[in-house]
């Protein structure tokens, strides 16, 4: 089999229908019928269900796209490295993050921007749990996460120290508490992130620990609506000390300990370790290690393996 069947093979998966194929990739309906057949006699299995007029996938089908998928991305990855390699600081460089992890990236990004204007950035959305996956595919050449991963082809690097920490609108009866105890809570409405994470689960059952019960009356798809949604009165909420910097130094917001809820986490910038890092990657770890050296505090830039 060749890369040019392979994109053949995957238009037709994506699109569902051999015609819809064939007029994205303006050729006749019988060519690309005929390379699917040549494909399929290569490795000796029916691709598609030819009993649907759909064009479902086969198992064998569903295989072999995941495996064409990550081959011409490494195609793609191979002419981006090339054309670096020639122009030196022009190319791209592609990260995962999540709403969390992505602010972090704010200032390494304005300074990395400041030094390689060249370079064109491009940050993808991802759930956390998915970016080691993102990594390995080879869909992004680096991953921000808030856990350490665990795989063993991942090199791990902490960039940042968070916290979650437990903040209240300026109105609010307990906003004059510098610290309070857990069982204070039972009575409050916590407005929540609405995406599960290891860090949820860990305040449930801190909760349940304590025999105090936590209502989350509301669920909100984004930190940037928890925290407006708070501000205005509406509640109390746990969240990343990072995302709320702004609102607790313009007084909107008024962070309270907790005492027996400390939870903190490290953030981690995560690549292959069998790859050779692009000019654009090596570069960006430069900057989140010059970054950590002058801003100090919870910046860091410390190898794990």
């Amino acid at each position: 089999m060749d890369l040019a069947q392979l994109e053949v093979f995957l238009m037709v998966a994506r699109e569902g229908r051999f015609s819809r194929a064939a007029e994205k990739l303006y050729r006749t309906q019988s060519a690309v019928s005929q390379s699917i057949r040549k494909l399929e006699e290569e490795v000796g299995e029916a691709l598609f269900d030819r009993s649907s007029r759909d064009g479902l996938l086969t198992d064998a089908g569903h295989v072999l796209q995941e495996c064409a998928e990550r081959l011409l991305n490494l195609r793609s990855n191979a002419r981006e490295a090339l054309v670096e390699l020639r122009e030196l600081h022009k190319g791209k460089l592609a990260i995962a993050a999540n709403e969390f992890t992505a602010l972090y990236l704010l200032p390494v990004l304005g300074e990395f921007r400041r030094l390689h204007p060249m370079i064109k950035i491009a940050v993808q959305r991802s759930l956390g749990s998915r970016i080691p996956d993102d990594v390995l595919r080879h869909n992004v050449e680096l991953g921000v996460l808030t856990y350490d991963p665990q795989e063993p082809q991942l090199c791990s690097i902490v960039v940042y120290l968070d916290e979650l920490i437990f903040v209240v609108p300026s109105s609010h009866p307990l906003a004059g508490e510098g610290q309070v105890s857990i069982r204070q809570l039972g009575a409050e409405s916590f407005v929540a992130h609405n995406v599960s994470s290891p860090y949820r689960e860990k305040v449930i059952q801190t909760f349940k620990r304590h025999k105090t019960p936590l209502h989350m009356d509301i669920e909100l798809p984004t930190l940037q609506a928890i925290k407006r949604f708070v501000g205005m009165g509406n509640g109390v909420a746990l969240v990343p000390e990072i995302s709320v910097e702004a609102e607790l130094a313009r007084g909107e917001l008024i962070r309270i300990g907790v005492r027996e809820l400390r939870l903190h986490r490290k953030l981690r910038v995560v690549y292959r370790r069998a790859a050779n890092l692009s000019h654009a990657g090596r570069a960006f770890l430069k900057v989140a290690q010059a970054v950590a050296e002058e801003r100090g505090g919870r910046y860091r830039f410390l190898k794990e393996r």
